[in-house]
């Protein structure tokens, strides 16, 4: 079972589905996004922080949720940037695509 993040013109997740795995002789990522007229991408549920938590290749930095952003750039998906205080700063850790106090 692979999960899909759908995205919206701002490459913004707006919803994260179950489908089919890949290797099944379709593009998912294409037929998916055909379906749901938008963009989609496959997302790893067991990559966090650029590390896949069974030991297999991490995917695309992190398990996208409801709100994260896809960077293309880096292909990886990035949660909301927390709020800035006046005490703490966040920085993006871009090996990770966490966010970091700084």
């Amino acid at each position: 079972m692979a999960h899909y993040a759908l995205l919206n013109s701002n490459n913004i997740v707006t919803q994260v589905i179950t489908g089919k795995d890949e290797g099944e002789g379709t593009d998912w990522e294409t037929y998916y996004g055909n379906f749901h007229s938008c963009t989609v991408k496959r997302t790893s549920y067991n990559t966090y922080g650029n590390v896949h938590n069974n030991g297999g290749t991490a995917f695309r930095k992190n398990f996208a949720g409801v709100g994260f952003t896809y960077d293309g750039t880096k292909d990886a998906f990035i949660a909301p940037k927390p709020s800035d205080t006046e005490v703490i700063t966040w920085t993006l850790n871009e090996t990770t695509c966490l966010w970091e106090q700084s």
